[in-house]
């Protein structure tokens, strides 16, 4: 398969590294513009003002009440009433403090808006709903609308397809997971290829593991525009059945990820990959500070429930804002979204968020 070629900008060549004595210095090593990604972080932190509190560097100066008037009447003087000082601002959340990725890096340099799906349902999300060559014109046309939106961040589109489902029946090694046969991970490859996007397998383990389940996909994470995301709600244990209950990871179990990744990306020489981990409850992601991102792998941790907008907001902000770990996502669906006469969150919403969502996906 060709590769896409995504030339990132504001990338520099690292100092070459000196050697031991009588080694030969090791080749260059291209590494992100530590200005221009500390900068567009920052951009997207979008924090809030932060009131009544000293801001990093003020000093606090306690504020005296109006003096007494000489020899006034102890019933007229006003009430001393101490003034205690300003407190200092919480330290902000982001932008999150995390290794700098390597060169190539998509994040945060662009935004990635996806759809998502798998090709057997059209319960799934979109991609089983519609046509391919359908999908990819309807994929662009909200390509080009958070290209209007926030035209300083350049917009690549994606597929997030379902590789591994989770199942309501056992199957035929009892773990509630379909693999989805190469076949159809190829077509959605393809279909990345004809957008000159990405594509992310998605895993939904079931009664199986990450450790069990990510091997398998090795070879296509090999590609350059393959990308991986993870989704909790569907990682259950024994006992308890794929739509039935909801699912959760540990931070480590999320890390074992991310450090696999990491070893494809070094051993093949490839730009850093991207990791999406689906959530919208307390329960599915545990420990979420054992989640370490490395310069091989850029982590979204993506806001995944649906429902009405003031409900969607007070789960970003209670489970991906105040959990920070590097990069944060939204996902907006087309059905239930709207039900109960909800409307479907705009670019503009989102974009205000705090922090702003870079990946979109909508299902």
């Amino acid at each position: 398969m060709k590769g896409i070629k995504i030339f990132v900008s504001f990338l520099v060549l690292a100092v070459v590294a000196i050697g031991a004595a009588g080694q030969a210095p090791s080749a260059p090593v291209p590494t992100v513009n530590e200005a221009a990604y500390n900068a567009k972080m920052l951009a997207l932190a979008n924090r809030r003002p932060q009131t009544h509190c000293l801001p990093p560097g003020a000093v606090a100066t306690p504020v005296d009440p109006p003096a007494e008037p000489i020899g006034a009447p102890s019933k007229h003087k006003p009430h001393r009433k101490k003034v205690a000082p300003l407190r200092p601002c919480p330290k902000p959340l982001w932008p999150v403090h995390a290794a700098y990725p390597d060169a190539g890096a998509l994040l945060p340099f662009h935004r990635i808006v996806a759809y998502y799906g798998n090709f057997y349902s059209t319960q799934m999300g979109i991609l089983g709903q519609y046509p391919p060559a359908d999908v990819l014109t309807k994929l662009q046309t909200v390509v080009n609308a958070w290209t209007e939106a926030d035209p300083a961040t350049p917009v690549i589109p994606a597929l997030d397809y379902i590789a591994v489902s989770a199942q309501a029946s056992r199957g035929p090694d009892g773990d509630y997971r379909l693999r989805m046969p190469a076949a159809q991970i190829e077509k959605a490859i393809h279909m990345a290829d004809q957008a000159h996007g990405l594509v992310f397998l998605d895993v939904q383990p079931g009664w199986s593991s990450l450790q069990q389940e990510l091997p398998r996909l090795e070879p296509y994470m090999k590609l350059p525009n393959v990308e991986l995301a993870i989704d909790p709600e569907f990682a259950l244990v024994h006992g308890h059945r794929p739509g039935v209950w909801r699912g959760t990871l540990s931070g480590s179990d999320i890390d074992f990820a991310v450090r696999w990744l990491a070893n494809i990306v070094e051993q093949n020489h490839l730009p850093p990959k991207v990791l999406v981990v689906h959530r919208f409850t307390q329960a599915m992601v545990t420990d979420y500070r054992a989640i370490k991102p490395r310069p091989q792998v850029e982590v979204v941790m993506d806001m995944d429930g649906f429902g009405s907008p003031s409900d969607k907001k007070a789960a970003y902000r209670d489970f991906i804002e105040h959990q920070p770990v590097q990069f944060t996502g939204f996902k907006l669906f087309y059905h239930n979204d709207m039900k109960w006469g909800h409307h479907l969150m705009t670019p503009a919403e989102i974009l205000a968020l705090s922090p702003r969502p870079i990946y979109i996906v909508y299902q």
